[in-house]
């Protein structure tokens, strides 16, 4: 009996031992190193809350906690939108219908978003981009989509949910599958159309999903790195007025081009404090709405 008591441990063992290596540690080293004024290639010295002080100063920190927060709302209601809208749609449609779509809603998940960012980037170039091409043959003049904050926050918002929106929907199916087909005929022969079946059934069987999607969509979007960085060709900073750098990219710019280890920790840690504040507040409203699990 004690050994079977252990098995699920032992089973468990490998991924508790990476997690701990890869992620617990690291975390943990993260915030300790955020009070530290440490160069890699000088010396260490305790740098008390100095580095959140500047952080409290620095306009690039500000920009783009601006830029990441605009961004993942922008993305993560298009996303969880065009899911619910989606999953109702094939739902309702025929079986083979439904499941030609649902196959076909894997191709951009499956996509590599790297290749589907440098894409984006080569349609919207200043210079040579169809669509700036396409812009100006419509008498808009020469469009440069990415240097206002606007546009660059659209590009990448429009890459992140072309990347992911095919799996929300693929969540919400899932779970509409698991509810019987006979509960919405029975409300179309009742005389409810699509947007009473929407509002008064789909919805409420999908508030745990979108619950779900909404949190992992945000929590996604505070970690947007590629996609901004293979958006826009000006690298780390996406533009002179970084429009569309994330916190992710300043981060990386801090530690791994300033070299300043002790003030990238600090605006690391800051963001998982950001993060895990959205996600309390996300569950807190869904919580009260009746939509978690």
């Amino acid at each position: 009996m004690r050994r079977e008591s252990w098995a699920p441990y032992a089973f468990l063992a490998p991924f508790l031992l990476l997690f701990a290596a890869f992620t617990v540690v690291p975390s943990l080293a993260t915030f300790w190193l955020a009070w530290w004024d440490w160069d890699p290639l000088g010396g260490q010295e305790w740098a008390g809350a100095a580095n959140f002080v500047r952080m409290a100063a620095d306009p690039r920190f500000w920009t783009a906690t601006v830029n990441t927060l605009v961004i993942a709302a922008v993305a993560t209601t298009a996303q969880v939108c065009i899911g619910l809208f989606l999953a109702h749609t094939v739902h309702r449609a025929t079986t083979h219908a439904s499941a030609a779509l649902s196959v076909s809603l894997l191709v951009p998940y499956v996509t590599s978003g790297a290749a589907v960012a440098i894409l984006v980037s080569q349609l919207v170039d200043k210079h040579y981009g169809l669509l700036t091409r396409a812009l100006t043959a419509l008498g808009w003049g020469e469009v440069d989509v990415l240097a206002q904050p606007a546009g660059a926050w659209t590009v990448v918002a429009g890459v992140v949910v072309w990347r992911w929106f095919g799996f929300t929907t693929l969540l919400m199916l899932a779970t509409l599958a698991s509810a019987p087909r006979d509960v919405f005929r029975a409300a179309e022969l009742d005389g409810a159309g699509s947007w009473a079946q929407f509002r008064f059934l789909t919805l409420p069987l999908l508030g745990p999903v979108i619950a779900f999607s909404f949190i992992t969509s945000v929590v996604g979007a505070l970690q947007l790195f590629a996609e901004p960085l293979l958006t826009d060709p000006s690298g780390l900073t996406c533009g002179p007025t970084r429009q569309c750098q994330t916190l992710a990219l300043l981060v990386y710019e801090i530690g791994f081009r300033d070299f300043q280890f002790g003030y990238a920790a600090a605006v690391s840690a800051t963001v998982f404090v950001l993060a895990a504040g959205l996600v309390g507040a996300s569950f807190a409203f869904f919580r009260r709405i009746g939509w978690t699990a």
